[in-house]
């Protein structure tokens, strides 16, 4: 049973007897504690009343028939939101050592013998009140620790992912996805140092779309944009693992191609990757497709280790000319640096 109170947020004692006058009693006794009170005649009651509630203290009569109080805190013991629960037995039999013993092997906390000395119980009460109150303020400080540390984590977490995003951003072409220019250089520097430290070659390929200024021209930018995305997935398709693609600005891309060691693969690869620009480029909403075909020249420098301080620079500019050589011998083929003999590869009925 319940004794009504206006503040539902004090905390709650339940105090348990099977005798009517002693609950009574108790009621008075503890009617300015601070507390809500709740009563239970018996010991099944008392449990049901603490699976509903939770106490601050539960002060519990010893002898009661069908279930005593040692059984009821030995239940209460066994229940883990309850084990906390501290337990004042209230007996007549507090003198005696064994039953005292009994009683904190059941769980009890405390004694309070009968009669009831009124200056000791609400003493006890007191006590175990406060401890119940700083218990509470410290699990609302360890809530809130908690909550604010899980925001923190997810500060974290956004941080790091918009720090990720801007890095990206800042080293990836916006419209392709791929590395720009200042990514390519490092992707650049990071291919000569290991071609330097493994002893081995590498090569460096500039590519230009042939035809990519009158797409720009006929059909406007956004379908240039278009076809720069679709240039973009095919030359990355065209990759191998350890391979870069980059696009340094416009309708200028270049490859990284690394552990090669033979003129003849460098050709191979970056003919494959001419063949795979020319194919037909279907661009479009649905409604209105465009069938595109452009072409691409393409050259091609191998490095081979040394010790120039500006060999990067070299290599660069070694492609570009080739690229250049490319267009000048009619486009839409590969030419490979300092190679005797232009390497050409032309595409019957692909644009120039």
């Amino acid at each position: 049973m319940k004794i009504p109170t206006l503040n539902t947020t004090l905390p709650k004692i339940l105090v348990v007897d099977d005798t009517p006058a002693n609950l009574i009693a108790m009621r008075r006794l503890l009617a300015r504690s601070g507390a809500e009170i709740f009563e239970a005649g018996s010991g099944n009651e008392a449990l049901a009343l603490c699976l509903d509630h939770q106490f601050a203290l539960i002060l519990l009569d010893v002898n009661m028939p069908d279930m005593d109080g040692f059984e009821v805190a030995a239940l209460l013991g066994e229940t883990e939101q309850l084990r906390e629960t501290p337990i004042i037995f209230v007996t007549a039999a507090y003198a005696d050592d064994m039953n005292r013993l009994k009683g904190y092997h059941s769980g009890a906390v405390d004694y309070v013998a009968k009669p009831i000395n009124d200056v000791i119980l609400q003493s006890k009460v007191r006590v175990f009140l406060e401890l119940y109150a700083a218990r509470a303020e410290l699990e609302r400080a360890m809530a809130s620790l908690s909550e604010r540390n899980r925001q923190l984590t997810t500060e974290v977490a956004e941080r790091k992912r918009v720090e990720a995003l801007v890095r990206h951003q800042a080293s990836h072409d916006a419209l392709t996805g791929l590395p720009n220019r200042m990514l390519f250089h490092d992707r650049l520097y990071g291919a000569i140092q290991r071609a330097q430290r493994h002893q081995h070659k590498f090569a460096l390929a500039c590519i230009d779309i042939d035809g990519f200024k009158a797409v720009n021209d006929k059909h406007g930018h956004p379908t240039g944009d278009a076809l720069l995305q679709e240039i973009a997935n095919r030359l990355t398709a065209q990759l191998r693992r350890n391979d870069t693609v980059a696009r340094l600005g416009g309708d200028e891309f270049a490859l990284i191609m690394e552990d090669i060691d033979h003129s003849p693969m460098v050709m191979q690869l970056c003919e494959k990757v001419c063949a795979a620009l020319c194919e037909p480029y279907v661009l479009g909403d649905g409604e209105k497709l465009l069938h595109i075909r452009v072409s691409a020249s393409i050259g091609a420098a191998q490095y081979t280790y040394g010790t120039a301080p500006d060999e990067d620079e070299q290599l660069i500019q070694s492609a570009d000319r080739a690229m250049y050589e490319a267009k000048r011998s009619g486009k839409n083929r590969c030419v490979l640096a300092d190679a005797p003999e232009p390497i050409r590869r032309v595409r019957a009925g692909q644009p120039n």
